[in-house]
């Protein structure tokens, strides 16, 4: 024992154990001698401790005329020695104590860890605790003892010797209690936690953060699980605290707001939020100076305070903007690699800070250098989505809670239909949308005639109607674009028979199969045909009905003038936006258009097919699933080029058969059912879309320029001028 914690000891003795004339004295865990033995033991300066070597419990001293008996019987001989100066790094990092009543089955009680673990520290500080003592002590008017099932020591690596240690006033205290003792220990959780965070527990929604529950979550468990254990535990487990975090995503979902409310949690130093631009300067050096007072407050904390310095919270705010990857910029400056140097050198470099949390918040996660990115520097990477239903709810409750508590909201609000009407929407579009609707319900209590007129804020009611009429003016930047879905398909979606409606059930069973399926996260289906025969709209039709969060069109219309590189960008951009969306559908529309396809030559964009033929076998990120249909009226082209065989399906869609385009024209109820027939027969091998425009110059023609008349059923389009308005129009 003396070996292994290096005490200096005396020689061995014995001493005869005797009764304690107080029992105030049995419950202080000291073994008490006269003041002559204890003269005998004592050296100058020096603290002692009684070594009881049969049981290897060390006992401090004290001397009131008697020899305490703790756990041994009266007149009992025990062999001793006296030791002195306990080693460096002696104190316990944590006690592990097993409670039960002196008199077991004598009542029940409740123990608040808490007040306990305070009342152990200051009775029993500087006194050794070694695995196995047994101590008594009262608390609260009942008589306890404790048996000290686990003790680690700071800085002390495990061995085969009973474990030992002093108590200090940072000493960790955990309590165990057996089912029979009738002891109930509560607030040990409270007990094992330090004051790094203000409140013992987290509300989302009254810190104003909906539908983030899952991601918050991550953020605890990653960045301040270990900060809020004290230092010596996590000394103990040999691990360091995690020093930066980031938060990307799409614009609007939050980053910035969950960032700094992390910020106000926690105790300590006000956060510092930098946005990334205002740390530039033009002077040389000027940058450089900027990022290193930025950690200069935490770095004098940590050299005076050490582990008990406050921790240190840095808000960069589009971090993307300093952070670029070295040698990507061409200014000629250098000053963002010198940027990302330092910054990287501050959060963990030779002298790395253990008291700063770095949060960053970004767009373009793409863009950051990938030093930064790290294990020790922004090592926790949370991406902060688009919310879900559940999360919309929420975030429509948190924006509208104060109009409901004032009566300001109407009855007929229903913000469980709004959250599922708005699976596009980001957070901030959500914000968006209520302050658009609460401005439609301020404008009917004004009056422009008269703008001093007195508002009656009793009448003031913000009502369903304003909520969907917001929707129109607030439209989401990112997901589904339902209105260039449904400009894709104007006249709707007709049944034209079964083969048309063959190939949309097919089409749906993709979708499904990207829905459930583990082994098809990308699924890739071409619709081919004649111009005009319902691609495009059977589609959109697809995208529409599959209800995926994120469905993009891509078009050659959206890329006039743009030059090849640009047009790859942005296509390389939809789908890299698909990919951070779980369920995504993206339509490649007249892949031909978007090639620059030219028959004559012929002619097209390599460097844009290169950009599709890799996209189209890029599988997407784990957790993610990707539904791309290509439409085409070119497919002996694109089978030239190889696009072909980069689509896992191809469907053929074909032009009207007579049957078919009855279907439709018995739909639109347009002719008599005695011509019916005659006009089907007219329309055979007819696309789609050119049978819609002859139905409406038809239409026009016979009512007069208007067709009005014609789609209400009051009159009927003649067949003779149907045959005429054919006549005029080139089949091909």
């Amino acid at each position: 024992m003396a070996g292994r914690f290096g005490f200096s000891s005396s020689s061995q003795a014995t001493m005869k154990v005797t009764s304690t004339p107080s029992t105030d004295l049995a419950l202080t865990n000291l073994a008490y001698v006269s003041s002559s033995d204890l003269t005998n033991f004592a050296v100058p300066g020096s603290k002692l401790f009684l070594a009881l070597i049969g049981n290897s419990f060390v006992l401090s001293l004290g001397y009131p005329s008697q020899i305490l008996r703790i756990f041994f019987s009266p007149h009992q001989i025990i062999a001793f020695s006296v030791m002195f100066i306990p080693p460096d790094n002696f104190n316990v990092a944590l006690l592990t104590l097993e409670l039960e009543f002196v008199k077991k089955g004598t009542k029940n009680e409740e123990v608040d860890a808490v007040l306990l673990a305070n009342q152990l520290r200051k009775r029993f500080v500087n006194q050794v605790m070694t695995e196995g003592q047994r101590v008594s002590f009262e608390y609260h008017g009942n008589n306890y003892i404790f048996t000290v099932s686990h003790a680690a020591v700071e800085g002390q690596e495990k061995s085969s010797a009973p474990e030992r240690g002093m108590i200090s006033s940072d000493t960790y205290i955990v309590f165990e209690t057996s089912n029979a003792s009738g002891i109930k220990i509560f607030n040990q959780r409270e007990a094992a936690s330090s004051n790094i965070f203000r409140q013992k527990e987290f509300n989302l929604q009254s810190l104003g953060i909906g539908g983030l529950s899952a991601e918050f979550a991550d953020i605890f468990r990653r960045a301040f699980a270990s900060r809020v254990f004290p230092p010596h535990v996590t000394n103990k487990l040999g691990i360091k605290h995690v020093k930066g975090m980031l938060l990307f995503g799409p614009p609007g979902t939050g980053k910035t707001l969950m960032a700094r409310q992390i910020g106000k949690l926690l105790n300590g130093r006000e956060p510092k939020i930098v946005n990334g631009p205002e740390v530039l300067s033009k002077f040389v050096g000027e940058t450089e100076k900027n990022v290193r007072d930025l950690f200069a407050d935490a770095e004098n904390d940590q050299r005076t305070r050490g582990d008990q310095s406050d921790l240190h919270v840095i808000i960069f705010d589009e971090i993307d903007a300093i952070c670029k990857s070295r040698g990507s910029t061409r200014d000629g400056t250098g000053v963002h690699d010198s940027i990302v140097n330092q910054l990287l050198t501050k959060i963990d470099g030779v002298e790395s800070l253990n008291n700063v949390l770095l949060i960053g918040m970004t767009n373009r996660k793409d863009l950051l250098d990938e030093a930064l990115l790290r294990p020790g520097r922004l090592e926790v990477q949370v991406e902060i989505n688009l919310p879900d239903e559940n999360g919309r709810l929420q975030i429509l409750q948190i924006h509208t809670n104060k109009m409901k508590e004032n009566s300001f909201l109407a009855p007929d609000v229903n913000l469980q239909e709004l959250a599922a009407r708005t699976k596009n929407y980001s957070g901030a579009e959500l914000e968006g949308v209520v302050k658009s609707a609460v401005s439609f319900a301020l404008n009917r209590q004004l009056s422009m005639d008269d703008l001093t007129k007195p508002v009656d804020e009793e009448s003031i009611k913000v009502t369903m109607d304003d909520f969907l009429t917001a929707l129109h003016d607030i439209v989401p930047a990112f997901g589904a674009s339902t209105d260039n879905l449904r400009r894709c398909r104007l006249n709707g979606m007709a049944d034209c028979g079964d083969r048309h409606k063959h190939i949309y059930q097919r089409a749906m069973l993709l979708v499904e199969q990207v829905k459930v399926s583990k082994g098809s996260p990308l699924v890739t289906c071409l619709l081919e045909g004649p111009s005009g025969s319902g691609k495009t709209a059977l589609s959109a039709t697809v995208g529409i009905d599959s209800d995926f969060p994120y469905v993009k069109i891509v078009s050659a219309e959206s890329m006039i003038g743009l030059h090849e590189s640009t047009k790859c960008a942005q296509i390389v951009k939809v789908f890299e936006d698909a990919y951070k969306s779980p369920l995504s559908i993206i339509i490649l529309d007249d892949i031909e258009r978007l090639l620059e396809y030219v028959a004559i030559g012929p002619r097209f964009s390599n460097i844009i097919s290169q950009t599709l033929l890799v996209l189209l076998k890029r599988l997407p990120p784990d957790g993610k699933k990707l539904m791309v249909i290509g439409t085409t009226s070119e497919v002996s082209f694109l089978d030239s080029v190889g696009l072909c065989d980069a689509f896992a399906v191809t469907y053929h869609v074909p032009t009207l058969k007579t049957s078919d385009a009855k279907k439709v024209l018995q739909q639109l109820n347009v002719f008599a059912d005695y011509d019916i027939d005659a006009a089907a027969e007219a329309l055979n091998d007819m696309p789609i879309k050119k049978l819609y425009m002859l139905i409406e110059m038809a239409a026009q023609g016979e009512a007069g320029g208007s067709a009005e008349a014609i789609y209400s059923g009051k009159e009927k389009i003649k067949i003779n001028h149907f045959y005429e308005c054919i006549e005029d129009v080139v089949r091909y």
